[in-house]
């Protein structure tokens, strides 16, 4: 049974993809955050303060859904449940959202319409997108297409597969409040904090298991997994450095490097082998992603026997 539950949310978001904005939960809680946070988050709070509302924060936002979905699942009867969980996984999962969001990268690309292809970047990216070449939109492209991979698809079946479904929603909710908060600067360095550290902890495993498949979907594992070991420290963060070098050395391709935000350029470290991504590599990364999905499938059909 959970296989086919897996097995229909992903077919619902490869046809369905994400509902409109006024009918999606996820969008009704981001607004309930920026809200919450706008109202409680002041410039001149002390920073443990800070730390602490955001942290009351983000168990006000989370507990509410998770203890709904519980009780629903016990009172329910068994096919009013299977159709939750189902409609749960799907909510969670954002596969056809981010292939469609590539997707509108990798169209006006092939057609040397920067000016497109940069708008269409900025959509799924912090960094400035206005001045970058070709190769450069490529290689962002790629870096957000393998490091969401993990956070919107890869996190989410792990989670089912171990929690069920208040495992699934638990992480989509600290993911999108980390996606949210959890930036360093001034205003979100410690209000933001539990939400970062907590999204680091339930992505730590499933990044891994999102770095495995990434080798075991690839034309050379070996390369994949090198990169991974010997690579994926250099990032501060203890689960996109992972995702990201041995999703570099599974498509043969330099990621990382230099990048601007907000004016400034910023010399993040490199992954991969090979030279920069081109707009085919954007295509692979779609088919490493789509391999893993099936990759996962069978592991879990087999862990569900």
């Amino acid at each position: 049974m959970p296989v086919l539950i897996v097995t229909l949310a992903l077919l619902f978001d490869r046809l369905l993809g994400e509902l409109p904005n006024r009918l999606h939960p996820l969008v009704w809680f981001g607004a309930a955050a920026h809200g919450l946070e706008k109202r409680l988050n002041r410039s001149t709070t002390q920073a443990w303060k800070k730390f602490v509302l955001g942290t009351l924060s983000l168990l006000l936002l989370v507990t509410p859904p998770l203890v709904v979905l519980i009780t629903l699942l016990f009172v329910l009867p068994l096919w009013a449940n299977i159709a939750l969980q189902i409609t749960v996984v799907y909510f969670c999962l954002g596969w056809q959202s981010l292939r469609k969001h590539v997707l509108a990268i990798v169209e006006p690309l092939q057609q040397d319409q920067l000016p497109q292809a940069r708008t269409a970047l900025a959509m799924i990216v912090s960094r400035d997108t206005a001045q970058l070449s070709t190769r450069a939109i490529a290689r962002a492209t790629i870096e957000s297409l393998l490091e969401n991979g993990n956070d919107a698809i890869f996190a989410t079946l792990f989670w089912f597969a171990l929690l069920g479904a208040p495992g699934a929603l638990a992480h989509r909710l600290i993911n999108t409040l980390d996606g949210m908060w959890g930036y360093r600067n001034a205003r979100y360095e410690y209000f933001g904090k539990a939400a970062a550290r907590l999204d680091d902890i339930f992505n730590y495993v499933p990044a891994r298991l999102t770095a495995l498949s990434y080798a075991l979907a690839s034309s050379s594992p070996k390369k994949a997994l090198a990169c991974w070991w010997r690579q994926a420290a250099k990032h501060d963060s203890p689960n996109a450095g992972v995702v990201m070098a041995a999703g570099a050395g599974a498509l043969s391709v330099r990621l990382g490097g230099s990048a601007c935000y907000h004016g400034i350029n910023e010399q993040r470290p490199t992954f991969g082998i090979g030279n920069a991504p081109s707009t085919q590599h954007i295509h692979e990364a779609l088919r490493l992603i789509t391999k893993s999905i099936v990759i996962w499938l069978i592991v879990l059909a087999a862990l569900w026997q």
